[in-house]
């Protein structure tokens, strides 16, 4: 895999980014590309680079990139709002189509945990990509985090929300918390994040309260049902208790468009490794599904400049 560093803006932060190319890739003609987005505390060395192993080898061309304030990436640390995020999916798939070689029209977007979210809802604003990818991700905020947390806590959390709101107003900032103040990990998963995801660079930053109210005000649902002809694939592990697979079940009944729903056997990241049978599995079936939609947009393409 060939891996390209470059930047690109994002409401006037400047956003580290990489494309990722086939070891044999020829800069001729115009080339589909998936742009894949990791998750909540996420960055492109993790999860968009791990993606990129699999389907460059598979002769695709991947871009990954760090949100605002990850890693070197400008904008405020500790600050991670959904509705930002999701900004900065949108200017990711404007700076991709204006790239030499890049076929415009065949841009897909891959979105992990909370990137699932995220894509749906660039994808919704935008409707410039050819197809959308959502993986073990949450899409009713309020829903997800009531469903993770007992009712006192749930009310807890309620409390600590509007308080935050009163101190951003009369102070001026968020309050700065644990990165899982309101996020909080199932066991396997807070193994996985101990043993592969606390090493990368900038992870575990402390994260603003003002994040919760981001999920909680998020409603991926209502974005899915407006994606009109957007194809969709949804993937989610059966026993993944971080993110429940109601969830996906929910996203699943309200998408209006084509869409599809593959159930992994796993939980939510036991199998993220580039070399795990289960992850490689979910890989071919997200392959299977990008090819037609990458064929379809090219087709509707050339009808319209015939």
């Amino acid at each position: 895999m060939i891996e390209k560093k470059t930047t690109f803006y994002s409401e006037g932060a400047v956003l580290q980014a990489s494309f990722y190319y086939p070891d044999d890739y020829v800069a001729d003609g115009n080339h589909p590309v998936l742009i894949v987005n990791s998750g909540y505390q996420g960055f492109n060395e993790f999860y968009p680079k791990m993606f990129a192993e699999l389907f460059t080898a598979r002769g695709y061309v991947c871009f990954g990139f760090d949100y605002r304030g990850m890693a070197d990436s400008e904008g405020p640390k500790g600050t991670v709002l959904l509705e930002q995020q999701v900004e900065d999916v949108r200017n990711a798939v404007t700076f991709v189509q204006n790239q030499p070689n890049v076929d415009p029209k065949r841009i897909a977007l891959l979105g992990w945990g909370m990137g699932a979210a995220n894509v749906v809802m660039a994808a919704e604003h935008g409707r410039n990509v050819a197809a959308v990818v959502a993986m073990n991700g949450f899409y009713d905020g309020e829903r997800w985090l009531k469903s993770v947390h007992t009712y006192d806590e749930w009310t807890k959390i309620l409390e600590e929300v509007e308080q935050d709101r009163v101190r951003r107003v009369l102070e001026g900032e968020s309050k700065l918390a644990d990165t899982f103040e309101h996020y909080p990990l199932d066991p396997a998963t807070k193994d996985y994040v101990a043993n592969e995801l606390e090493q990368v660079y900038g992870f575990g930053h402390p994260t603003r309260l003002q994040f919760t109210e981001s999920i909680i005000s998020t409603n991926v649902e209502q974005a899915a049902a407006r994606l009109d002809t957007i194809p969709l694939f949804i993937a989610h592990g059966v026993d993944n208790t971080l993110h429940p697979i109601a969830e996906a079940e929910g996203l699943f009944a309200a998408a209006a468009s084509p869409k599809v729903f593959y159930r992994v056997d796993g939980r939510h990241n036991d199998f993220m490794f580039v070399d795990h049978p289960v992850f490689v599995a979910m890989c071919d079936q997200v392959e299977a599904f990008l090819t037609p939609a990458f064929e379809e947009s090219a087709h509707e393409k050339a009808l319209i400049v015939a």
